[in-house]
């Protein structure tokens, strides 16, 4: 590679855990310790953003905030949101362990990158705390990246692009037109766009198709079809220049930037 310097992967749904599935039973078992159960089409909803603001971002539904009102008998404040990510965290710590196993090709994949000369970030919406759950095991399967930013760490979270900032110096880079962000959330996408780097929405594998890689392969050919379309307008809309299915694809879309870039093209 003459042009791309690095890829920035997120975590969840993009390189591990397959259908971004950890934090949903932790939102979903928290939000009803409180009384106000949710969806779990509500919990994926801001998935990406950091989980605090996660969390705020669910209880300013309108369903949820009337739920809040009625079962705590005033809206949602601060100290709420507080009071719902301390019960969160530890048990979100408790079962990210558990979704850590690689998405298939992703350890492949970033061994081509770096044969071709490519560094490789993470950003991601989980805690130092969470991820560190996580980043043994993922080295162990063949994933450890050169730089690793956590939620928490910047002075916000996605999808503003201060993880990108963060990551790019880190990994050597300083024009973000050189790197490419890969995610599978919208929110994600956003930090990427907004961080000025290529884009790519990864979809089946992600939080917008929200499968299990065996409940995916189950599925009825057009419900499969019909769930993958939606899914990759999602990203699309978001701003992602690339949609692939999963890590597995991500090969040619570098090489076709690589293309791009030689011939003075911009993000």
């Amino acid at each position: 590679m003459k042009h791309l310097k690095a890829v920035i992967f997120d975590w969840a749904g993009t390189v591990v855990d397959y259908g971004s599935r950890a934090p949903m039973g932790a939102f979903v078992e928290t939000f009803a310790q409180f009384g106000v159960p949710i969806t779990i089409d509500e919990a994926r909803g801001p998935m990406g953003m950091a989980k605090r603001p996660h969390i705020a971002a669910l209880l300013a539904l309108p369903r949820v905030a009337q739920a809040w009102a009625g079962r705590h008998g005033h809206a949602p404040g601060e100290a709420d949101i507080d009071a719902v990510y301390d019960a969160f965290v530890p048990r979100n710590v408790a079962v990210v362990a558990r979704y850590s196993d690689l998405i298939p090709g992703a350890a492949d994949v970033v061994a081509a990158l770096r044969a071709d000369g490519l560094r490789i970030g993470t950003t991601t919406g989980y805690t130092r705390e969470i991820i560190e759950r996580i980043v043994p095991q993922a080295a162990a399967q063949g994933f450890a990246p050169d730089s690793i930013v956590c939620a928490g760490e910047t002075p916000e979270g996605r999808p503003s692009p201060y993880m990108i900032y963060r990551t790019l110096p880190q990994l050597g880079v300083w024009r973000a037109r050189d790197a490419i962000k890969v995610d599978d959330t919208e929110v994600g996408i956003g930090e990427g766009i907004n961080g000025g780097t290529w884009a790519v929405g990864v979809a089946v594998s992600g939080n917008a198709f929200g499968m299990s890689e065996e409940e995916a392969k189950a599925l009825a050919p057009a419900e499969f079809a019909r769930r993958r379309a939606t899914a990759a307008r999602r990203l699309s809309a978001a701003g992602a220049h690339y949609v692939i299915d999963s890590v597995a694809d991500l090969l040619p879309v570098v090489y076709d930037i690589e293309g791009r870039l030689a011939r003075g093209e911009r993000p």
